[in-house]
């Protein structure tokens, strides 16, 4: 019994030996692979200017890691009018200084805060659909479907529309049709169907097919 014990005494050690060790391997990984972040945040050899569409100030940033987080950016890289001088710039005209600055965040980072996620996720979205940053984009699809309100319905719609995401968009309606009064009745719906007729009209056939289900049953 007493040999059975320091037996078992033993093996639980090993374990946390062992535990402890893989956690300062993974710390020391994590370190290992954080260079880029540091190399972003203190602008070591950057070679190329992001400038931001609402004439703020240009972002230094590193050509490689643009390439390798977006087959877009490598395309626009590679182009004639981008192979040279090394500090040339390029402009990305549907982010404003703060959202550019965010992208970046996460390019470097894969990951971003709660807040700027909150604030930015449209913006992301977008961007993330047009230059092909898969990752970034289902983040902000999980985000977006897990703070759907009658605030938001009708923002997640369109952007989910503009980058043709069908579970977004299906959820998005849905979510609309449920709560078709809070929504439709308010301010916000207004310009809405001024800006957006074609939503509306699914909005309308969606209602109908959800209270002739409803009749039915």
């Amino acid at each position: 019994m007493r040999g059975s014990l320091i037996a078992t005494l033993e093996n639980v050690s090993k374990w946390v030996h062992d535990r402890k060790d893989a956690s300062e391997e993974l710390n020391e990984k994590i370190k290992f692979l954080s260079g880029f972040v540091v190399a972003f945040r203190d602008q070591i050899h950057t070679d190329i200017q992001l400038h931001p569409g609402d004439n703020g100030p240009p972002i230094p940033a590193h050509r490689a890691l643009l390439a390798i987080r977006s087959e877009i950016f490598n395309n626009m890289l590679d182009s004639d009018g981008c192979k040279a001088p090394p500090n040339d710039a390029v402009t990305l005209p549907e982010l404003n200084h703060e959202e550019l600055e965010s992208l970046l965040e996460f390019l470097y980072n894969g990951d971003l805060h709660e807040e700027k996620m909150n604030k930015h996720v449209y913006s992301l979205f977008l961007a993330a659909d047009k230059y092909g940053i898969s990752y970034l984009q289902k983040l902000c699809e999980s985000h977006m479907l897990k703070s759907l309100s009658t605030a938001n319905a009708l923002d997640v719609l369109e952007v989910a529309d503009v980058c043709s995401c069908l579970t977004l968009k299906e959820n998005a309606l849905d979510f609309i049709v449920k709560n078709m009064h809070d929504i439709v009745f308010s301010a916000k719906y207004d310009a809405f169907a001024l800006k957006n007729p074609h939503l509306c009209v699914q909005i309308s056939r969606a209602s109908l097919m959800d209270a002739k289900r409803n009749s039915v049953s």
